[in-house]
């Protein structure tokens, strides 16, 4: 499918997906977190991908916020609508079986640093910039801003982060635990697919049950998620890649895993 304001491509079982809109700094708008909505349902139920990279267009930006002129004039029902929008689009790549791995140029500020949060793992270049600044726009972070950013650095730095409306570099979002690794600008996307890479090498449904595992129960009490991670452990068992990755171990040699 054709996007208007997004890039999929595809190679050697990554999807690149590229939020392209440049000359706008990549700013979220209506339009563009529909397609979100769509290309994740396609990303979904597309076989040849088995790890996601999300990225920015241009040099500039990861995604520099959402459209401020297109919210200016909102009304409350109409912010409600748009905030929800951003949601829904955020919690779908959250909830993708498959790995996102967020690679982040330049500005991630307000709904992109959102939109990096959604995602499994976040790789910053050296001139990244992270920030929730909605407070200083009269509003609050609206995708899951104040719920990502507390369960991912901790409650006082994210409230910190949001009602100072700072913006912090990448090596302070390493320090805080907001981004896994920082890389200089020309690397980060060639490390970011060595990455991805490296997630290909292991069993596909061990690492999807995996990611289920870690969402889930981080979503309740401990022996709850116990249970969970109890259940999917299990359900390994019944996988042909399970066969594969222990008879290939033993014979001391490479699995190849077909996810089924």
């Amino acid at each position: 499918m054709l996007y208007e304001n997004l890039i999929l491509e595809k190679s050697n079982g990554i999807g690149i997906l590229i939020i392209n809109r440049p000359e706008a700094m990549n700013a979220l708008n209506e339009d563009l977190l529909k397609e979100l909505v769509q290309v994740t349902d396609e990303i979904a139920a597309d076989d040849d991908i088995q790890v996601v990279i999300i990225r920015g267009a241009g040099e500039k930006a990861f995604v520099a916020g959402a459209d401020i002129k297109f919210m200016e004039n909102l009304n409350g029902v109409q912010g409600r609508a748009f905030g929800a929008l951003g949601q829904l689009a955020f919690r779908k790549i959250e909830l993708l079986e498959k790995p996102v791995i967020a690679a982040v140029n330049g500005f991630a500020l307000g709904g992109g640093c959102e939109l990096a949060m959604s995602a499994d793992i976040r790789l910053a270049s050296e001139n990244a910039r992270f920030g929730q600044p909605e407070t200083g726009l009269g509003i609050t972070p609206g995708y899951g801003g104040t719920q990502r950013l507390a369960r991912l650095v901790g409650e006082g730095r994210a409230k910190e982060l949001i009602y100072t409306a700072n913006i912090i570099n990448a090596q302070e979002a390493y320090r805080i635990g907001l981004v896994n690794h920082v890389y200089p600008a020309e690397i980060l996307m060639e490390e970011a697919e060595k990455m991805a890479a490296k997630i290909m090498t292991n069993a596909p449904l061990a690492v999807r049950f995996s990611k289920s595992a870690i969402n889930k129960g981080l979503q309740t009490d401990i022996d709850t998620a116990m249970a969970i991670e109890a259940d999917l452990f299990g359900l390994c068992f019944t996988t042909q890649d399970q066969k594969t990755g222990m008879g290939a171990f033993l014979r001391k040699e490479k699995p190849e895993y077909k996810g089924e």
